[in-house]
């Protein structure tokens, strides 16, 4: 048994349009594939790594913690450093996280991770100021916080140019 995270659109409905319930335990009886083309229940071991396959910066969804047993696969995609991914035969919703869970949760992170989890998880103004203050001293995660959640298009130029010139001094 292994517990991770799924991810939902509102209304705890997977990308397929299958609704989902708290508490309850599903199970897939055809043989367990990985991937978009798979069988069984995907979650991956880490919540930022289901906002891979959920554009939660344009629309609310749901994440829950849930366990996973049976048969199953693992994938691990290396070159786009998403590991500890899983497919199973069977996975019971165990809970609906929280937003402050979820919040709580990216706060958590050390840098590298937290720079992906704000650079696919919209934060209000208010959530970003708690980013801000936790990760002051990170670069990549302020420049990834103006990106992503302020619209700054340029930061990773300016950013860049700075970092070049100081290097030719």
């Amino acid at each position: 048994m292994i517990y991770g995270y799924k991810c939902f659109n509102k209304g705890l409905i997977n990308r397929y349009g299958k609704q989902f319930e708290v508490g309850k335990t599903y199970h897939c009886e055809k043989d367990i594939i990985f991937g978009n083309n798979g069988h069984a229940f995907h979650m991956c071991k880490n919540l930022e790594d289901t906002l891979r396959y959920f554009d939660a910066m344009d629309n609310e969804v749901d994440i829950c913690l849930i366990k996973g047993f049976g048969k199953h696969a693992e994938y691990e995609d290396t070159q786009n450093d998403y590991y500890d991914m899983y497919a199973f035969e069977y996975i019971t919703i165990v809970k609906k996280l929280t937003r402050k869970e979820i919040i709580d949760y990216g706060l958590s992170l050390y840098e590298y991770r937290a720079e992906r989890f704000v650079s696919q998880f919209r934060l209000t103004k208010e959530e970003i100021a708690l980013f801000k203050t936790k990760f002051a001293k990170s670069i990549h995660v302020l420049n990834s916080i103006a990106y992503y959640q302020e619209g700054d298009k340029d930061v990773y130029k300016r950013y860049y140019e700075k970092y070049t010139k100081k290097r030719t001094l």
